[in-house]
């Protein structure tokens, strides 16, 4: 009951904290219905606590009568008096349970343990209770929790004919089986009170309608702060209104509209018409009623913008509401503030718009187009010469070369681009490129500093109606690299605002046009030494029919390299590598590993021991560069090492991070050859692999950089099927032409990125260039070699270089019988150059040592040198190879007429 009291309480101050948003009506309707509630409740407690104070008495009568009843009954004293008296009590107490209504009675001794109970498991269990007064003779009452629940209980004396208390008895029932009246009397209680919150629900019903009617619905507060808006509107806002009725009368005028329409004291109530001072075009507004959204109107001296809307929908009486606002100095105000915005809406343009690249010449056009007609009719942009070659700009107006010009017309006596400019000491643009400010001419036909520049064409600008001038130096930080030139024609002059505007756009176009400068001459540096380190012409050898083409990327270098390079035996090395990164850092490095590949293929290595070697380099390179101020400059590169051998038509190749090359086989099909895959340069720890190919003559073998076949728009595995789609069935094309058709196929709008291609058909050397013989390990077998081998010269015409290439061989031959191990091989091959070869199968290798005079040998190699034009070792998985190189052409002058049998010794 306590809780259901306390929800009312919040309900109640809820429903008053909350009231200021009722109507009266509302208010009222809530006062009775909180009355007529508060009486049922009153009614519901009285009844509960007259319920709770009877339920108690009628339970206390009804436990002494029948405990007492019980106590005096005859045979209870007898049945105490028994061995076994629970036997017989048990069921007396039961059957007078039953037949007095009682939930239980318990017999027990004087020490309180029960003989018994409704529930036969509590039998011989303490009784309780308080058993005190009884034992004293009297009877106690008390309410307990006992086991059968909350129970009101009375305890009784059972005495003996002597009056002495020989038991005691208790009986009792539990509260909640009273039988009480309050059931009966609630439904009463609240029939009436509901009865009673009806009438007093239509009472207020009929009350509130026509409260409702008079006030709108609307609550005291709501009505006070309705006049307080009314008298606010009148006195205090800084905007007219009027309210108009149906039949044009003025029916009310706030302060500001009396004093905008000059009214007087007794305006309201008067006709528009009567009204004296206001204008007819006002009048006539204000009276026709019709909707006006910021009409301008004049009164008097003021411009007013007037907004008039009707007042006759949702039934209210008809007439118009006017507001009128004064917009005299906001249209002043309005003029300039939109010239601010089309400048600074002008300027945030330029700012996107301009420098959008990195080319001098772009930005130029740029700045030229933003600025007209927006700011001016004709701009044109002259910029120092130097400047478009990344150079410093001339101190002096002298060489300024026209590089943009625009206007909104083309047929403009203007300068046209791209001519040399020498601007005179006195005129706007020398004077401004000179100061490094803007200079403002803004009347050219009085200005005759400027006309003495070029008499004719200035006359000729004059009556083309080109007006004034801004000359606004382009200038960053701190060095002036070129004048942007503003005119306007036949519209307002140039002032001190445009001056301003003028120099702010300039300077926002400088800082691209510097930095467009500043890469023109990094990109020209990186490029010059790009192409330094790269092949200039290729080598001359026949192994090979050899065609390349280099791409540079349209926005900075990068590292890809190629190279062909001749070996001994005819021989070819082909080299395609990729630096990572751009820039004079890529372009340097790829230089650098460019000299290695060099200077390690003169050692005639295979192609895995060679990355090996270059591997090892990058990871020095990145060692010697990984300082605090090289951070982030990390090296790593890819690369393709190939050697083709035209005698045996067999190519080794190991690649190292780098893309496989493709194959153009005579029959016009294209092949990607399985190539073990090498990790990059640089990395370290994993071994290269050499992969043998046999090539039929004429089959192209193209290798390439990654900027041929990858994009941002394409894939790898598409960019390779493109080539293949571009080599196949064209077996007999150039490599020139091949180069060019893969490049029309993949690069049609040029490339992003650098790209290195070579394309090379395979040549072979045929039987009758190739000469080899086995050697038995006998040192009488080289008189009978010499012998052959000059007869095999004289077929071949080279009669001349018998004597030499019978010395070499002789000393070679002789060395391999003596020092190393069989099987021994020469071979004779007429190339470009006459080339011995003599091959056993030991890895040691002859050293070159200058004899003395006392020395008995020691001269065979130092003769060799002598003879021909250069010697050298390579090994193979066999063993190794001595080979020398003999120039077609006589024996060397200045040596001594030896005798051949001379060295049969040897």
């Amino acid at each position: 009951m306590s809780d259901t009291v306390a929800r009312f309480r919040r309900l109640l101050w809820r429903s008053v904290a909350g009231r200021r948003q009722w109507s009266v009506a509302k208010q009222v309707f809530l006062l009775q219905a909180a009355l007529v509630v508060l009486l049922v409740l009153s009614g519901v407690i009285a009844l509960y606590l007259q319920s709770e104070r009877d339920t108690q008495s009628e339970a206390r009568r009804r436990s002494i009568a029948v405990a007492e009843t019980f106590a005096h009954s005859p045979g209870v004293l007898q049945a105490l008096a028994a061995p076994q008296p629970s036997k017989v009590l048990q069921p007396l107490t039961e059957a007078g349970r039953k037949a007095a209504g009682v939930d239980f009675i318990v017999v027990m001794d004087t020490h309180g343990i029960r003989y018994t109970h409704p529930m036969p498991s509590k039998i011989g269990k303490r009784f309780v209770g308080t058993i005190g007064p009884s034992l004293a003779g009297r009877t106690y009452t008390e309410s307990v929790h006992g086991p059968l629940g909350r129970e009101m209980q009375a305890t009784v004396p059972i005495e003996d004919t002597h009056g002495k208390v020989t038991a005691l008895v208790s009986a009792g029932l539990k509260v909640k089986n009273v039988t009480s009246e309050v059931d009966r009397q609630i439904p009463i209680i609240l029939t009436a009170g509901a009865g009673a919150l009806a009438v007093s629900t239509g009472g207020t019903a009929l009350v509130g309608r026509r409260l409702r009617r008079q006030t709108h619905s609307l609550a005291p507060d709501e009505m006070t702060r309705m006049y307080e808006h009314h008298d606010t509107v009148l006195h205090s806002v800084r905007e007219g209104v009027l309210i108009i009725g149906a039949d044009g009368r003025l029916l009310l005028a706030n302060d500001e509209g009396r004093r905008l329409l000059r009214l007087p004291a007794d305006a309201e109530g008067r006709h528009l018409f009567e009204l004296p001072g206001l204008d007819p075009e006002t009048v006539e507004l204000l009276a026709s009623g019709r909707e006006a959204t910021d009409e301008v109107l004049f009164a008097g001296e003021r411009l007013l913008a007037v907004n008039q809307r009707p007042t006759d929908h949702g039934g209210a009486p008809g007439g118009t509401v006017v507001t009128l606002r004064d917009t005299t100095e906001l249209q002043a105000l309005s003029g300039r503030a939109e010239v601010a915005r089309e400048r600074l809406k002008l300027l945030y343009d330029a700012g996107l718009c301009v420098g959008t690249s990195l080319d001098v010449r772009r930005t130029a056009e740029e700045l030229a187009r933003i600025a007209v007609p927006r700011f001016a009719d004709y701009v044109t942009v002259d910029l120092d010469d130097g400047i478009l070659h990344g150079e410093e700009p001339a101190p002096t107006a002298a060489t300024l070369r026209r590089i943009a010009v625009h206007g909104i017309r083309g047929d403009h006596p203007l300068y046209e681009r791209d001519r040399l400019i020498d601007f005179k000491p006195f005129t706007p643009q020398a004077r401004g490129y000179g100061s490094g400010h803007a200079e403002l001419v803004p009347d050219l036909v009085a200005a005759m500093d400027w006309r003495a520049q070029d008499p004719q064409r200035t006359e000729n600008i004059l009556e083309y109606g080109i007006q004034s001038l801004i000359s606004a130096p382009i200038r960053a930080r701190g060095v002036v690299l070129g004048i942007a030139n503003f005119y306007r024609a036949k519209r307002e002059p140039f002032d001190e605002e445009d001056l301003s505007l003028a120099e702010e756009l300039v300077a926002r176009a400088a800082v691209s046009v510097d930095n467009a400068r500043r890469y023109a001459r990094e990109h020209t540096l990186a490029v010059t030494l790009q192409r330094s380190l790269l092949p200039r012409a290729l080598p001359e050898q026949s192994a090979l029919d050899v065609a390349y083409r280099y791409l540079p990327a349209q926005s900075g270098v990068s590292g890809d390299w190629f190279d062909v390079i001749p070996l001994p035996g005819s021989r070819v090395a082909l080299v395609v590598g990729d630096v990572v990164g751009h820039g004079l850092h890529a372009a340097a490095t790829m230089g650098r590993l460019r000299t290695a590949v060099h200077n390690f293929s003169t050692l005639d290595l295979p192609p895995d021991e060679l990355l090996s070697h270059l591997d090892d380099l990058v990871g020095r390179i990145d060692q010697d560069e990984g300082g605090a101020e090289d951070a982030g400059e990390i090296v790593g590169a890819t690369c393709l090492y190939a050697i083709y051998d035209p005698v045996t038509r067999r190519c080794a190749m190991a690649r190292a991070g780098h893309l496989a090359p493709a194959l153009v086989y005579p029959d016009g099909s294209v092949d990607y050859p399985e190539l073990p895959a090498g990790p990059p340069l640089g990395l370290g720890g994993m071994p290269f692999q050499t992969a043998e190919l046999e090539l039929a003559e004429g089959t192209q073998l193209v290798l390439y950089t990654d900027g041929l076949i990858e994009d941002r728009t394409r894939d790898l595995d598409e960019g390779m099927e493109l080539l293949r789609r571009a080599l196949a069935g064209h077996p007999d094309r150039s490599p020139d032409a091949s180069c060019g058709a893969v490049l029309e196929e993949l690069l049609p709008q040029g490339p992003t990125d650098d790209v290195a291609l070579l394309v090379a058909r395979t040549r072979a050397l045929t039987s009758e260039q190739v000469a080899d013989w086995d050697v038995p390990a006998d040192p009488a077998a080289v008189g009978e070699l010499r012998r052959a081998v000059t007869k095999r010269l004289g077929e071949w015409g080279l009669q001349e270089q018998a004597f030499g290439m019978e010395l070499v061989l002789s000393e070679l031959v002789t060395n391999a019988i003596r020092y190393g191990s069989e099987p021994i091989r020469l071979r004779l091959i007429r190339d470009r150059a006459l080339v011995c070869e003599v091959s056993d199968g030991s890895n040691t290798s002859p050293h070159l040592r200058y004899a003395a005079t006392t020395d008995e040998g020691g001269r065979g190699l130092f003769l060799v040198q002598q003879m021909t034009e250069r010697w050298g070792t390579r090994y193979s998985p066999q063993g190794k190879v001595i080979w020398a190189e003999m120039a077609l052409r006589g024996a060397p002058p200045g040596l001594p007429e030896l005798s051949l049998d001379s060295f049969d010794e040897l």
